[in-house]
């Protein structure tokens, strides 16, 4: 069951931090759901994984053509995530040349899981990951939820068909 509210949780990335200059300046920062959710209008879309063919070709390509779109209809920040840690999550967008998409790893699927999310894709040795979805939330509050049908473990594929940007918009619009 999808939860009304977004679940509390900790999400553990790395953020850049120039002043530590050197070849990877980055360190640690732990963002809690209330940071990234509260007092603002945010679209977060959730996938099975960094470089998986339709997570790369169609579902984040998406969000991030658009992503002016969402901004111009009020949207504060536009999120992928995904059951990766943050070097995967930030490599992927250095791969993909996304940069204005926040990557929001979630490498211990502990959001996915609250979320009524997880499942397991052992059979394609993914081991847990996130169903396909994509909500819009609202000072915390989920007022919109589009996740692809018939979830369950160990789907040979999960196509991009309800949660991609353009039903997202669509729904922004009114429509």
């Amino acid at each position: 069951m999808t939860p009304q509210r977004v679940p509390e949780t900790v999400f553990h990335t790395r953020q850049r931090n120039e002043a530590l200059g050197g070849d990877n300046p980055y360190e640690w920062k732990d963002v809690t759901s209330a940071e990234l959710f509260d007092r603002q209008r945010v679209v977060l879309f959730a996938l099975p994984g960094a470089f998986t063919p339709a997570c790369s070709e169609t579902h984040l390509p998406g969000y991030e053509r658009h992503y002016d779109a969402f901004r111009a209809r009020g949207i504060d920040r536009v999120i992928c995530l995904s059951v990766n840690d943050a070097f995967v999550m930030h490599q992927w967008a250095r791969a993909q040349g996304i940069e204005k998409v926040m990557m929001l790893p979630d490498g211990n699927g502990d959001f996915t899981r609250l979320m009524g999310m997880l499942v397991d894709r052992s059979a394609q040795g993914m081991g847990l990951r996130s169903w396909r979805y994509a909500m819009l939330v609202e000072d915390g509050e989920i007022t919109a939820l589009f996740a692809e049908p018939g979830v369950k473990d160990n789907p040979p594929g999960v196509p991009v068909k309800v949660s991609g940007a353009e039903t997202m918009l669509a729904h922004l619009e009114g429509g």
